[in-house]
């Protein structure tokens, strides 16, 4: 794979910046109201403003808005957002285009965490943990994600080619994935259903308290992405290039590594491994901006997130029905035909990075 070639932002006036960005704020606006409109209960678009401002007229499609439906389009905000930041920054740090927290392994190491935090600690006893639940999970997704992450990048060092990068963070996977298999089974079925179904993915699981816990973890490392824009836009030229610019390689790593841990370790452990998101959005801001300058490509990237998995949301909320499909087969439909067109329609891929 060819290394990342920087491409300045004037190839496009900052008049046509601004108004790609109006419309991305524009549509999450509109997907957000549809988004809390649609569901299985019929809720007037007026009503649902009423409820918002504190104004409602009945109480139990209060409860709808406040307590399902808000907190839902919240989560899917943070993880649109997060995902695809994270997606971003180890495409960077890899020079990858198919870099990304679920093909690197980092899901699959957060799964680990949240598997043993589920299965095994009921099989040696220790069920009392559980009166911590929601910042044990958390945890223990962000360390799964974070031993997984360290291992590839150890390993990054004593490679070059960034294809047997990938076959690695495949392998690491599926070695999380083989350790997750024994847990399942010696586990009770009533656990390891609970497992399976949080692997599908899902927006509606998380509560108000949830989403507290995964701000905490995933705001600092937004932050942590701001602080680098200018660090990521020098390893755009190559790690040699970045230090000979006065870049600490090794310290930026680690820092995106934790603001990449912290990010897809709190999303997955309450949502599941959400797919595609953080591969795909960084590619589409890049088609759609024309630039790879991290001043514009990290506000694109959260925004085009923020509206592609709320779009995945209205759609996997079957009309007239109770049920809601996982979300991770609906960004599997669309996030596999789009990286198909980059790869076989898009040749532009090959000098993008």
């Amino acid at each position: 794979m060819k290394p990342y070639i920087f491409r300045k932002s004037g190839n496009m006036k900052a008049k046509n910046y601004f108004l790609l960005f109006l419309v991305l704020i524009l549509l999450i606006f509109m997907l957000s109201v549809l988004d809390l409109v649609l569901g299985s209960v019929k809720i007037p678009l007026k009503e649902s403003l009423k409820i918002i401002t504190g104004h409602a007229s009945q109480e139990g499609w209060s409860y709808i808005i406040l307590q399902m439906r808000l907190p839902r389009l919240v989560t899917a905000i943070m993880t649109g957002a997060g995902l695809a930041v994270a997606g971003l920054m180890m495409q960077t740090l890899f020079r990858n285009p198919l870099a990304g927290p679920y093909v690197l392994g980092i899901s699959s190491g957060a799964g680990l965490g949240v598997a043993i935090y589920v299965m095994a600690l009921d099989i040696i006893g220790l069920t009392g943990i559980y009166r911590m639940y929601d910042l044990g999970q958390a945890f223990a997704a962000i360390v799964g994600a974070s031993l997984v992450f360290i291992l590839i990048l150890l390993v990054a060092s004593h490679l070059r080619d960034s294809v047997s990068l990938l076959i690695v963070g495949i392998m690491f996977g599926s070695l999380a994935g083989a350790v997750v298999n024994i847990l399942q089974y010696f586990s009770k079925p009533d656990l390891v259903q609970k497992f399976v179904i949080w692997t599908m993915g899902s927006l509606s699981s998380a509560g108000w308290s949830q989403i507290g816990v995964m701000t905490s973890f995933v705001v600092p490392g937004i932050l942590i992405s701001v602080l680098m824009i200018k660090p990521m836009n020098a390893l755009l030229l190559g790690e040699l290039n970045a230090e000979a610019t006065g870049v600490r390689t090794n310290v930026v790593k680690y820092l995106i590594i934790t603001s990449a841990s912290l990010i897809a370790g709190a999303l997955t452990a309450f949502n599941g491994p959400v797919a595609f998101i953080g591969l795909i959005v960084p590619h589409i801001s890049r088609m759609l901006f024309n630039t790879t300058n991290h001043r514009i490509l990290l506000p694109a990237t959260m925004l085009t997130g923020i509206a592609l998995l709320l779009v995945c949301d209205i759609i996997s909320q079957v009309p007239g029905r109770t049920i809601v499909l996982p979300i991770n087969a609906i960004t599997a439909m669309i996030g596999a035909p789009v990286i198909l067109w980059i790869v076989l329609g898009n040749r532009k891929m090959k000098t993008s990075f």
